[in-house]
C-alpha cells in the first residue's frame, strides 16, 4: 500500500474526511491521485442459503453403484427415507466425468439443468471449511496443533461466519469479500457507489477494514421519508426537505467526530451517512432503469429472493451511471433448515432457487452481461446422510454452484464422494469431511474478479494450505 493511501485510510478512520469527500461533488481518491481503474467491468452475486441446504438431494448419482449407496444412507425403504426416486431425477453428462459414472439434478431443478447442459453451471461437491487438507483419520486425531479444525463445526452461526470470513482457527473482523474491496479499493475508487452491496443488511461477508458497504433493500433503496433532495423525484418538497436533511447530516457528522460517543452510537451514525451519502444517486439512476422481460415487477410477490435478484439486476444495468466496474453483491434464501417435513419444504426450496436463478441469468443476457456477472452458492453447511426421522440435521461438506456466462460450466469440479456410511470421508452420523475447502472456492472467484495472485492470501488466508488455489472453474 502507498504512503498516499495509508495517509487517505487514517484521515479516513478520524471520521471528518471520509465524511467531507463524500460529499463533495466530482471528488474521488482516484481522481486526487491519478490511480486508473478497471476498463471492464464484473459482478459477483453471493446467493446464501441460510439454515444449511441439504445438497446431498440437489445433485444425486444416477450409476447404479453409487445411487445404491446414496439410498441405504438415506434410508430408502424406510418410513424415514429422505431418498429421491432415481427415475425422477434429472439426467446431465458432465464433460469431465469418468464415464462409468452418471448424475441427475432433483427433479425440481430443470432450469438450473438446463443451463449445466448448456455449458452455464458449474458443480462443486463437498465443499466446506477447512484449514488444511484433512483426512478421516486426521478429524479423530486429538493432536489439533497438527490437524487444526474450524472451530465450532455444525452450528449455524459459527458456520456462517467461517464461509462470509474464512476465518480458520483466527478471529477475524471482516470477510472475504469485504478484504477483496480492500484489495482493490485503488482501481475501483472512482466508483460512485461502495463495491460491497448487501440486499439482506450488514454482513459479516462484505465487512472491510477501509471499504464501507453499502446496504440495499430487496426491493431496492432504503429511503429517509422526509428527506428526499433529488428535485426529480420529489419536485415539491425539494426546499423544505433540504433544511430538515443538512440538520441531520449536522447531527451525524458531529455524531461521527466526537471521540466520547459509544460505539453503539458512532457504529448508528456510520450506517445512518452512509446510507444518506448515497440513497440520492442510487435512486436516480434505479428511476431511469429498463423493465426486464426475464425479471418483471410483478414477478415475485411474497418471495424476498426474486425480488432481490430483480434489484441486483437493475443496479448491473445502471452501472455506467454510478460509474461502477467492480460489485460484489449479497442475496439470500431461507428456510433450509430442515429439521423435519423435509421432502415437503425442501424441494419447493429448490424449486425457488432453480427458477429464479434462471431468471436472474436470463436477465444479464437481455442486457448482454451474462459474461462479466457470475452468481455462486454458499450455505451454513449440508446436511446429514442419514434421517432423524423427518428431516436431516447439521453436517459440514457439501455442493454448492457456480453460475454465469464466464464460468466453464457443464462439469463436475473435483471427486463426488461416495456417500456411504463409515466411508472414507463420513465421520458420524452422515457427516462428510469436505475435499474443496472454501477458501480455494472464494479465492477462484476472486481471481476472475482481478486479484492478483500474490493478494488472494489475504482475501483467503487458509488457501496457503491446499496445492490448487484455483480450482479452474473460471474462465
Amino acid at each position: 500500500m502507498s504512503l498516499r493511501r495509508r495517509q487517505f485510510l487514517k484521515a479516513a478512520a478520524a471520521g471528518g474526511l471520509a465524511y467531507a469527500v463524500g460529499r463533495t461533488p466530482g471528488v474521488s481518491f482516484g481522481q486526487m491521485t491519478g490511480v486508473s481503474g478497471f476498463a471492464d467491468y464484473k459482478a459477483l452475486v453471493c446467493l446464501f442459503l441460510f439454515g444449511g441446504n441439504d445438497s446431498w438431494n440437489m445433485l444425486i448419482p444416477t450409476s447404479s453403484a453409487e445411487y445404491d449407496q446414496y439410498a441405504r444412507s438415506r434410508g430408502a425403504g424406510t418410513p424415514s427415507s429422505l431418498a429421491v426416486e432415481k427415475a425422477s431425477l434429472l439426467p446431465i453428462s458432465p464433460g469431465s466425468l469418468d464415464p462409468r459414472f452418471s448424475f441427475g439434478f432433483h427433479p425440481k431443478m430443470q432450469e438450473i439443468r438446463d443451463l449445466f447442459v448448456s455449458g452455464r453451471v458449474a458443480v462443486l461437491p463437498n465443499v466446506g471449511p477447512l484449514i488444511v487438507p484433512t483426512t478421516k483419520a486426521q478429524y479423530f486425531d486429538a493432536d489439533r496443533l497438527a490437524h487444526p479444525l474450524p472451530p465450532q463445526l455444525f452450528s449455524h452461526n459459527d458456520q456462517q461466519d467461517q464461509w462470509h470470513s474464512l476465518r480458520g482457527k483466527f478471529l477475524l473482523t471482516s470477510g472475504w469479500a469485504g478484504r477483496v474491496a480492500d484489495v482493490l479499493a485503488e482501481q475501483t475508487a472512482a466508483q460512485r457507489v461502495p463495491l460491497n452491496i448487501s440486499l439482506f443488511g450488514q454482513t459479516l461477508f462484505h465487512s472491510s477494514m477501509s471499504v464501507e458497504p453499502y446496504v440495499m433493500g430487496v426491493d431496492g433503496v432504503n429511503s429517509f421519508h422526509g428527506l428526499e433532495v433529488n428535485p426529480q423525484l420529489d419536485p415539491y418538497g425539494y426546499q423544505y426537505n433540504m433544511g430538515r436533511r443538512q440538520g441531520v447530516e449536522r447531527v451525524l457528522g458531529d455524531t461521527l467526530a466526537d471521540r466520547k460517543r459509544t460505539y453503539y452510537e458512532r457504529g448508528y451514525a456510520r450506517v445512518h451517512d452512509r446510507a444518506l451519502r448515497y440513497v440520492d444517486r442510487v435512486e436516480k439512476a434505479l428511476s431511469g432503469g429498463r423493465e426486464f422481460q426475464a425479471l418483471p415487477s410483478t414477478a415475485g410477490k411474497g418471495k424476498p429472493l426474486i425480488r432481490a435478484l430483480r434489484t441486483v439486476a437493475r443496479m448491473i444495468d445502471q452501472r455506467r451511471a454510478l460509474s461502477m466496474s467492480r460489485q460484489i453483491f449479497f442475496v439470500s434464501l431461507g428456510g433450509f433448515d430442515t429439521h423435519d417435513n423435509q421432502l415437503v419444504d425442501h424441494p419447493k426450496l429448490l424449486a425457488e432457487l432453480s427458477s429464479s436463478v434462471k431468471a436472474f441469468f436470463d436477465a444479464m443476457a437481455e442486457i448482454g452481461m451474462s459474461e462479466q456477472v457470475t452468481l455462486f452458492t454458499q450455505s451454513d453447511f449440508a446436511r446429514t446422510l442419514t434421517s432423524n426421522g423427518d428431516g436431516s440435521d447439521h453436517a459440514w461438506g457439501g455442493t454448492q454452484m457456480v453460475v454465469g456466462g464466464a464460468v466453464r460450466g457443464g462439469q463436475i469440479y473435483g471427486d463426488y464422494p461416495v456417500l456411504e456410511m463409515g466411508g472414507a470421508l463420513e465421520i458420524g452420523g452422515g457427516i462428510m469431511i469436505p475435499t474443496i475447502s472454501s477458501d480455494q472456492y472464494a479465492a477462484t472467484l476472486a481471481s476472475w474478479f482481478g486479484v492478483s495472485p500474490t493478494n488472494l492470501p489475504a482475501v483467503a488466508p487458509n488457501v496457503v494450505n491446499f496445492s490448487t488455489p484455483n480450482l479452474g472453474f473460471m474462465a
